[in-house]
């Protein structure tokens, strides 16, 4: 038996915050991403077949959203904390999409490059090639309490509220 609908498109979201406490920090940069008034509901890591890439949505207050994310948080003033999504399509579009989510110190750039291999290897297991791969991430310099997020959200575009 089903209890939802399958998501039929998914979108990135990204945001980095300074915070009060660490959860103050996450809050923030959950706001920051645009999803932060929602009840986010952390899953594995897998796109359904035929989901569409689409522009962020408005999503109701307090609505339960379907996300696969990184985040990380630190108070070591000066650190450069990123995270990072990565998904990895197979070229049998029949087959789903494997996201893989990374967080860590050091640039963006280095920690999407490492969340994007990771994707890849992933489908490997799968005994899929790669068809695509698409990627978001976030750094933050600390200042004193910051944290950085990023996410994939999945989404039922056509007849979602809100969407």
């Amino acid at each position: 038996m089903m209890i939802t609908r399958t998501p039929d498109a998914y979108f990135f979201a990204q945001g980095a915050s300074e915070g009060y406490m660490p959860l103050n920090a996450f809050d923030g940069a959950l706001l920051a991403s645009g999803i932060g008034n929602t009840n986010l509901v952390k899953m594995s890591s897998i796109v359904p077949p035929g989901a569409r890439l689409i522009e962020p949505v408005s999503i109701p207050y307090g609505a339960l959203v379907p996300v696969a994310y990184a985040s990380i948080t630190s108070s070591l003033k000066g650190q450069t904390i990123s995270a990072a999504v990565a998904a990895a399509f197979p070229e049998d579009q029949s087959m789903p999409g494997l996201i893989m989510e990374y967080s860590a110190t050091g640039p963006s750039e280095e920690i999407e490059r490492i969340c994007c291999d990771m994707a890849v290897h992933g489908l490997g297991m799968r005994g899929l090639k790669v068809g695509r791969i698409e990627s978001a991430a976030v750094s933050h310099n600390v200042e004193s309490v910051g944290a950085a997020f990023a996410a994939v959200v999945l989404w039922i575009k056509d007849g979602a509220v809100g969407a």
